[in-house]
């Protein structure tokens, strides 16, 4: 079994008041093995949409090489708006080595709660991913249920939007399950009803138009 271990801690700070949670990086950010145009930081993997996204929403014009430059360019971006990171699995074995949350067996999560309570702008929290099997909201999801803590519904269209509020304090807090910024989540992409009709209006929408969007109110607001 491969020990799937999380290389970055949380990169969080007492102005931030959005919180971006995943699950974990692909197993060579664990290794070592980055290739030339991984960035070796959240979400820095070649593959991943997360910085092309945002660096469409706010015309970033960041570099995807494995550099302190690249890193450093996400950081200032980060601290600039108030947005912090902090994936909520720790580790996690795996007997194929690949990126796939569904692989993870034996997962050990982060305390997202303690941050949470901790760093007390914080109002939004950001999922990569829904309540599938082993994504950030499955695991919070997880993380709340010992405690009686529910998640109301704001919103059950895509993206999904849920409310609770931090036991013994009288924040409430939002929770944003937005689409899985990997290509592995393109398929469910593409059996939207939303999508359909705007790649229908124009054939070259495509999948990173549509997150580009549905990420754009959420990273503005």
């Amino acid at each position: 079994m491969f020990l799937h271990t999380h290389p970055y801690e949380p990169f969080i700070f007492e102005q931030a008041e959005k919180l971006i949670v995943g699950t974990l990086p692909p197993p060579r950010f664990t290794t070592g093995e980055l290739k030339a145009d991984d960035v070796d930081f959240c979400y820095g993997s070649r593959n991943g949409m997360l910085w092309p996204i945002l660096d469409r929403i706010f015309d970033l014009g960041l570099v995807y090489e494995n550099t302190h430059l690249a890193v450093e360019q996400r950081k200032n971006f980060l601290l600039a708006n108030k947005i912090g990171v902090c994936d909520i699995v720790e580790s996690a074995e795996r007997e194929k080595v690949d990126a796939s949350d569904l692989g993870m067996q034996n997962v050990r999560l982060r305390n997202l709660l303690h941050y949470l309570e901790r760093y007390q702008n914080l109002k939004t929290v950001l999922f990569m991913g829904g309540n599938s099997k082993n994504g950030p909201e499955y695991f919070f999801r997880k993380l709340l249920k010992p405690i009686e803590v529910k998640l109301e519904t704001i919103s059950e269209e895509v993206p999904r939007i849920y409310r609770f509020q931090l036991p013994e304090t009288d924040r409430k807090i939002q929770t944003v399950s937005l689409t899985a910024p990997s290509g592995a989540a393109n398929r469910a992409v593409g059996s939207l009803a939303s999508y359909k009709s705007m790649k229908a209006a124009d054939a070259n929408f495509n999948t990173l138009d549509f997150r580009v969007l549905q990420y754009r109110d959420f990273f503005l607001s």
